[in-house]
This record gives C-alpha cells, structure tokens and sequence, in this order.
C-alpha cells in the first residue's frame, strides 16, 4: 500500500475526514458556508446556480479539473445547475477543436452540464449594455494607443492621468462607437473604455477597456463582429444575463471583483456574486496555457494529450482515471489563499485507485532480457501456472499464463557477483518464479563481449506454487514471461515533466528546467493475454508499476503508458543526486 507523500503542502488537520473511504463529513469550505448563508438568508429564492467558464484557447489542465470539481460539485450537493459557458470573446487565440475537447474532459470526469452557452450568444446584448453605459456617461471612446493607454494608467502609488478623449459627448461617444461597430475603423484605433476613476487605488478601477476593434473572423459569429468585448466586460454580464448566482473565480480576479460588482450596479441586472479561491499550483510542472503551449508549438512534447502534460487529455492519455482525479481536488481542498501542491499527492490517488482496480500481469521491461533455460524441464511442454489477478480482490480470481523450459527475466534480476542481502537470482543461487516454481542457477552462458545473456538453471518440480512440497525456502520471488509466447511492445516510460519543484520561483526561462529524463522508451516482452488490450485499459506490471494501454497502439504493435512506479522513487532518486 501506498502512502501519502510525508511533504505534501496541503492542510491535513481534517484529511481522515476528506478521504472518499472515510464516513465521517468533512467540514465546510468556506465557499460552502456562504452558500449554505445565502440558502438560510433565501437570497436568489434559494437557488444555487453556478457556471464553469472556460476560454477555448487550449486544452483543459489539473488546475481546470479542481474549478470543474468545484462548480459542478457544489451545485450537486445543493440541488442547484450548473453551465457551461465558453468564454469566446477573443478570436484571435480560439479554436473549435478546443471547444470540442473541454467538453470532453468535462463530461470525462463524470459531469454534465445544464446549458452550454457561449459569451458571443450575449454579443448582441452586450453591445445594449456598453450603449446604455455611453448615454448614462459611464463610457467613452478613446483614440489613444495602447502604449498611451499605459503611460497615463499611473502606478499603484500614482494615480492615473485622465485621458485627453475622456470628455467627448454621449452623442460623440455613441456615434463613434456604432461607427467601430460598422468597421469603419481600424484594428486598435479606437477602443470603448469605462468611465470610473483614474486615481483610485486599483488599478483596474482606472477606466478599463470594454471594447477592443478585431478585425478577424470568429469561429460561431463569423464576420458578424469586428468589435469585441473584453474579459472584465463580459464575464459579470453574462453571469447576470444567466442569473448565475455564485460566480466562482481564482485569487486572481479579486482584484477584478469591484469592476465585475460596478458594471452590474451601473447597469441595474441581476447581481451574481463573485467568489474567489486559490487556485492550482502543483510541483514540478506549469499550469499556465501560454506555457504548456510553448511545450507544444516548440516541440518539447508530443501535442497537447502528451502524458508528460497536465493537461486531462494528457493526464487520462497517461493512464488516470477520472476518479482519482476527483479525488484529488476533493483532498487538497478549498483554500483562501495560493498554495503548492506536491504532485506526489495526485500519484498517490491514482496509485490507490489502481492497487484496488488493476490486474497483474507479467511483463519483462528490458531492452537485452536474460534469457533462463530450465535444463530439466522437458523439451518441447508447456505448462500452465495461475497467476492472481489482484490480491486486493479475491473475487478477481486467476488466469493462466504459458510456462515453458526458456523464460525470459529482466537483467536487474540477476548479478554475478551479488552483495549481502541480494535475494535475486546468482551464480548458485535459489529464487521463485512468480506463480512457478523454485530454480536454481547453475550456469552463466557470456557473449564474446563478456555480457550474460543465459542462465542454465534447473527448476524444483516440487516447489509449484500453492502445492509446494519441496521444504525449501526462498526469500526472492522474480516475474518472467515464456520465451515462445512473449508479445513484444514498447514500453513509454514517463516521469516528471520538470526538474524544479517550484519553476516560478527559479529565475531563467522554465524551459531550462525540462526533465531531459520525463520521457524513456524501452523495449518490453508480455504475457500474451495482453494482445487484446485496447487502447485505456490499465495494469500493473508486477514489480514494476502501473500501465495502460496507449492511442498509438495496434494489435500489431503493443504500446504502453506508465501511470505511475509502485512507489515514489522520484525523492529518492533527488535525493542520490
């Protein structure tokens, strides 16, 4: 059994109680307690009604997963709804596919949706609410540049300067909008800005841009629109035009919050709440879409469902399941401020979940295996020996694998020259076959290199497992596959995509911190039950770890993923480093 990483950067006063195999409830986050005020106060009529708002700029990541797991969780256990609501405000940067693959990952790990939505539905609606802001006076048109924009934005112990357009008239102002409207501008000539106040002290307060011009066909609304909104302008009103009523954001859009709450006063519509928590930092990777799409276009990975990734392609790809995952957003909790999680605390819910649910199966992951000839056991028989499907379920029962006088074993499991304490297989020395029998090395046949590349041994025919009458006892046990049945495959040997613990807090490039070790791909020889696996299943290689079946592979052409090693190595290998 596994344990749980001894420096995992979590809370853990209350992790018996945010176990899934635990009875005891856990107690409330404070997300919860504020939506368990508002039900009692019969705030919204008592309705919980949240929404997921994704950008369809790239795939879905770990840290995706946890805002998933929390919006669509709380409206659950609230009897509430929850959207789906593509924030596509941005064409330059979006893409269908995305669209395609957050829906996907959503309804892969065990969601469904109320309505699917997209902010471009409220394009019309929104442009009624940036008129109604201009004829109210809360609202300009400024023909300044960017590099202006930013010049006269101050700095957060200088107030701004007012911008020299900041006085036109609602009818200038309404004009010169419907005339951007109409694409008789150019792309960033003039831009819609909000009317607040250009000395407070946040910086967002000062006149934000509501509207930028784009020139640029859109992937649903086409060449409707060259005008579009911004994020801040879109997003409170299109939580008030769903009547969402907890609007769930990461810590960085606190700072955001007083012009989401001053549009939809200035406005008069519904006021949905905006609620901020910390976001997902996990060690040894990036969460940043810029980043992992960095590691894409530049080729450090294979594409965005790489299992190197932390994307959910990736991460399902490399063999998680959708409920460890669920899992391990429900362990690391809700917090109010940003912390770092040990990525060791993801391994480990994936390690639980497949110790329970996976088969074992023998699997020699060896490029040059060592080849054991049983001189005793008769030329030509094949025999069959039960192997235990998973130990941890009985109810699994066993399955046969070939057993035959030539056996492959990988080269860890035998040294010439053995230390103390070595109970693998030596010159003269005993060990058991998995499922088989006790053998006996007796001779080592070398190439013309000095290499060992066959072990004459002889088995003990009294020794077979579970009717062991030999009287001889052994303290090794090694895995093998039978030579005449071995099914060649590729073995993809995955680990940490980074070097670093923590790459923001390292100064250089993060590409510099790459793992030239996350990805190793070795040659492997398995059981022949294993040739109609398909593409997702899941196994453990005994003493190895636990693999899945990869996209890449065909009957033809085995190829497997590794999840996750039995244990974590990774400490200790840093630690010999």
């Amino acid at each position: 059994m596994s344990e749980v990483p001894k420096d995992t950067h979590i809370r853990t006063s209350d992790e018996s109680e945010r176990r899934s195999d635990a009875p005891a409830e856990r107690s409330l986050n404070f997300i919860e307690q504020i939506v368990e005020e508002d039900i009692a106060n019969g705030k919204n009529g008592g309705r919980v009604h949240t929404r997921f708002p994704p950008e369809p700029n790239g795939y879905l990541h770990i840290g995706h997963a946890k805002s998933i797991c929390l919006n669509f969780g709380l409206a659950d256990k609230y009897g509430g709804k929850t959207n789906l609501r593509f924030d596509d405000t941005n064409p330059v940067t979006e893409d269908t596919e995305y669209v395609d693959s957050i829906k996907a990952d959503v309804r892969w790990l065990g969601f469904e949706w109320e309505n699917e939505f997209y902010a471009s539905d409220y394009f019309d609606q929104l442009y009624t609410f940036a008129e109604n802001l201009i004829q109210k006076g809360y609202a300009y048109v400024d023909d300044s540049t960017a590099e202006v924009i930013a010049s006269e934005k101050g700095t957060p112990t200088e107030p701004g300067k007012e911008s020299q357009y900041r006085t036109r008239s609602v009818e200038e102002n309404l004009d010169l909008f419907r005339r951007m409207k109409a694409g008789e501008f150019p792309d960033s000539a003039k831009v819609l800005r909000a009317k607040i106040d250009m000395a407070s002290p946040n910086m967002h307060f000062r006149d934000p841009i509501m509207y930028r011009i784009r020139h640029i066909h859109h992937h649903r609304t086409g060449d409707k629109w060259c005008i579009y909104p911004m994020y801040d302008f879109a997003h409170g009103q299109s939580d008030s035009i769903e009547q969402i009523t907890h609007s769930l954001c990461t810590l960085e859009f606190e700072v955001h919050r007083p012009v989401y709450d001053w549009y939809i006063d200035k406005l008069a519509i519904f006021p949905s709440r905006q609620i901020e928590f910390a976001r997902l930092n996990l060690t040894y990777t990036v969460m940043s879409k810029r980043k992992l799409l960095q590691l894409v276009n530049e080729g450090h990975v294979r594409g965005w469902d790489d299992p190197r990734m932390p994307t959910i392609a990736g991460l399902r790809r490399r063999g998680y399941t959708s409920a460890s995952i669920r899992e391990f957003a429900d362990r690391i909790g809700i917090a109010r401020r940003d912390n770092l999680i040990d990525v060791g605390l993801l391994e480990f819910c994936i390690r639980e979940e497949l110790n329970k649910t996976t088969t074992r199966v023998m699997a020699v992951v060896d490029e040059k295996p060592i080849k054991v000839v049983l001189t005793n056991y008769p030329e030509g028989q094949v025999d069959e020996v039960a192997i235990e499907n998973n130990p941890e379920d009985p109810a699994s029962g066993h399955r046969n694998v070939p057993f035959s006088r030539e056996l492959y074993i990988e080269r860890d499991d035998f040294m010439e020259n053995p230390p103390k304490k070595y109970f693998r297989l030596f010159p003269g020395g005993m060990v058991r076959l998995k499922g088989a029998y006790i053998i006996k090395c007796e001779e080592v046949v070398k190439n013309e290199e000095g290499e060992v590349i066959e072990l004459r041994c002889v088995y003990i025919p009294e020794s077979r497992s579970g009717s062991d009458t030999s009287g001889i006892n052994v303290k090794g046990t090694i895995h093998w596959v039978s030579v005449a049945h071995a099914v060649p495959a590729e073995v993809r040997l995955y680990d940490r995509l980074l070097t670093v613990e923590d790459p923001s807090s390292e100064e250089g490039d993060f590409k510099d911190f790459i793992n030239p070790k996350s990805l190793e791909t070795v040659q492997a020889f398995v059981e022949p039950g294993l040739k109609t696996a398909q593409a997702g299943d899941r196994f453990q290689f005994i003493r190895k770890g636990y693999f899945c079946i990869d996209d890449d592979s065909s009957p033809e052409k085995l190829v497997f993923n590794r999840t996750v090693t039995l244990k974590d190595t990774w400490a200790k290998e840093q630690r010999k480093s």
